[in-house]
């Protein structure tokens, strides 16, 4: 199911990814930057070597002050002893030249208060280098829309309706533009992004068939759609479906215009040994309606399953006789039968159907042989109606109950 679609979605999503990843730059992250500072860059290893000369200075400087007082006192000495023995105005110059040397050493404590400031000084500048190294650049509007368009069209080859590839292309726009993202978690965020939004096609209320039936007696279904749509089999497989159910059906052959249509359903019927009420070709449908729902209440039949003439959503007249039908009938649940393969015909005829007759749910049939999936994907979220089943078979249990996570994972997500 679906695996050309799933094919092509898989290689234009890989492509799109890899291109939004070539737009962005790399955003570290907090974790990363403080990996940074651990290994030591260049910057760091060359402020600690300044400050190690710095030190050595320091040390410099500390001894030259013992070397020079060992110095001055030997000159003291030797001073006091010559002017003893000549205290001229000569020796007195002397002997405060030397005091004053003794008395203005190296400034040590300011080299050092100097370090101090420096040292924190030169760490923040390094942090804030860091900070600064952190490039952000974000995807803008117009780089988005031009790598999104291979995206778009494998999503329109593959029947996806307009409606759907504008909701998928808003929501994948909402989380990449203008949005500081990092690249390696840009095709994380491109799938997390799409399946989000192909679930959100499907919110809308479920129909369980078997617990409608059991609320009312009878419980009155009757089926629309276009000729070949596979309708007759899909009531055939519903009536099997309800009487798995321990539910009693009729059948109303109210297709009395297709050549064929009565026999082909009578086969179905006397399958299921179930009774099918039936009129001359020609006749009035909705006669043959009200027939069918007069005996089960009569024979008390659980449910009523109608069949309708097929007919194109275009055509005004025949379109108005389903109305005239479901008016009269009164159905509790009208259900529209489309074919899957069909893809954007069968969005646009089950959204003509809702606007003329009003349908409650649908029924896709063939999907086990539908290859793009874009009905599928877009017929829930354009009428706003569940898809109920999807027909994957000609036998009677080639039914299965419609599940949005089949879709997803059937195109790869």
């Amino acid at each position: 199911m679906f695996n050309f679609f799933k094919d092509k979605f898989k290689k234009v999503l890989s492509k799109f990814s890899k291109k939004i990843e070539e737009e962005i730059e790399e955003v570290p992250k907090p974790e990363e930057v403080k990996e940074e500072v651990k290994e030591k860059p260049v910057e760091e290893k060359k402020i600690k070597e300044k400050l190690k000369e710095e030190k050595k200075k320091v040390e410099q400087a500390k001894e030259k002050p013992k070397e020079e007082k060992r110095e001055v006192k030997e000159l003291k000495e030797e001073i006091k002893r010559k002017v003893k023995e000549k205290p001229t105005e000569e020796g007195k110059k002397e002997i405060e030249k030397v005091f004053e040397k003794e008395e203005k050493p190296e400034k040590v404590e300011e080299i050092k208060e100097q370090l101090v400031e420096e040292e924190p000084e030169k760490k923040k500048g390094f942090f804030q280098k860091i900070t600064e190294v952190i490039s952000k650049k974000e995807l803008s509007e117009k780089q988005f829309d031009d790598l999104f368009f291979e995206l778009e069209v494998v999503l329109m080859e593959n029947n996806v309706a307009l409606e759907v590839i504008e909701k998928i292309k808003q929501d994948l726009k909402q989380e990449l533009v203008e949005k500081p993202i990092l690249r390696k978690k840009v095709k994380d965020t491109i799938i997390k992004t799409l399946k989000k939004s192909l679930n959100e096609l499907f919110i809308v209320d479920k129909i369980n068939i078997v617990e409608k039936a059991n609320e009312k007696k009878p419980f009155i279904i009757c089926f629309v759609g276009i000729n070949g749509s596979g309708k007759t089999t899909t009531i055939a497989k519903i009536c099997k479906l309800l009487q798995k159910n321990k539910l009693k059906c009729v059948i109303a052959a109210a297709d009395t215009f297709r050549a064929a249509s009565i026999e082909q359903l009578q086969i179905h019927a006397d399958k299921l040994g179930v009774r099918m009420i039936k009129h001359d070709y020609g006749s009035d449908s909705a006669a043959v309606a009200y027939d069918a729902i007069k005996y089960a209440q009569a024979k008390k039949q659980d449910v009523v399953l109608i069949d309708t003439a097929g007919r194109l959503h275009s055509n005004v007249n025949l379109m108005d006789e389903v109305k005239k039908l479901v008016r009269i009938a009164k159905p509790d649940l009208t259900l529209f039968v489309g074919e899957s393969i069909t893809g954007n015909d069968c969005v646009e005829q089950a959204k003509k159907f809702n606007e003329i007759v009003g349908i409650d749910g649908i029924i896709l049939a063939k999907s086990d042989v539908d290859e793009k999936g874009g009905a599928a994907i877009s017929v829930s979220y354009v009428t706003k109606k569940p898809i109920l089943y999807l027909g994957t078979g000609q036998e009677y249990d080639d039914l299965k109950e419609f599940d949005p996570g089949l879709i997803i994972s059937g195109i790869g997500l």
